[in-house]
């Protein structure tokens, strides 16, 4: 009789072992499972948020291209001057009209362009200005520099030659600002970027185009790249 109580009684012993583990598996079985679903509804929130701030953005995009477009489109040709519809960055590409060879002096007219350019443009984009984060003159050069040794010392004098003629496209913008509300945007939105030959214009055999690689730009930055980098910023790596 003791055996088989013994014997019962460590089977029992055994069961209920067993099913404390069982209990403990179901457990975190059901943790595991919130926190997938926690997850998931985590990422469908980012996902959605994304795509919301994605489509403001291409609209915010579409419809600015399309004010600049409409503003300036007659008179482009003969700036010798592009909109680029991805990037909204209106290019000036005539290296002859621009400034004088290796000096940051504008050309007269490129002066007078700009005169005409610049209150206009101010117009468009301030309709706009919840939505920008900033706007970069950019000044860009050719890889030449004629009399010295190396690229890289051609490279930093470009460097500081596309600073300082961004610098006076600035000077002149801040200057034709109409209101103190309008130079009060400059200064606080309006940058200048001098990049010497680091985004040089590539002809169709993958050559450096030197003439069109002479250029100045207005770019439009968006808050929405602002907003998605921070939200990928912001996100926890998996």
């Amino acid at each position: 009789m003791n055996r088989i109580l013994g014997a019962y009684a460590s089977e029992s012993s055994e069961n209920e072992h067993w099913m404390s583990v069982s209990d403990l598996m179901a457990g975190l079985m059901i943790v595991f499972l919130f926190v997938a679903v926690a997850m998931m509804h985590f990422v469908r929130i980012e996902r959605d948020r994304i795509k919301e701030i994605a489509m403001a953005y291409r609209d915010t995009q579409v419809s600015l291209y399309k004010d600049l477009n409409a503003e300036f489109e007659g008179d482009l040709p003969g700036w010798s001057a592009e909109i680029d519809p991805q990037t909204l960055e209106v290019r000036f590409l005539n290296p002859d009209m621009l400034f004088e060879p290796g000096r940051a002096q504008m050309r007269p007219s490129f002066s007078e362009v700009m005169r005409d350019f610049i209150p206009r443009y101010f117009s468009v984009v301030l309709r706009y200005r919840d939505k920008v984060e900033e706007v970069r003159i950019e000044g860009h050069t050719s890889s030449d520099w004629a009399g010295v040794a190396s690229v890289d010392e051609a490279y930093f004098n470009n460097m500081a030659l596309a600073q300082s003629r961004t610098r006076e496209v600035l000077a002149l913008a801040y200057a034709l600002a109409r209101t103190e509300e309008e130079r009060s945007w400059v200064r606080k939105k309006i940058a200048a970027v001098g990049y010497s030959s680091a985004r040089p214009v590539l002809d169709e055999a993958g050559s450096e185009d030197v003439r069109r690689s002479r250029r100045v730009s207005f770019r439009v930055i968006t808050d929405s790249e602002t907003q998605i980098k921070k939200i990928i910023h912001d996100t926890p790596e998996g």
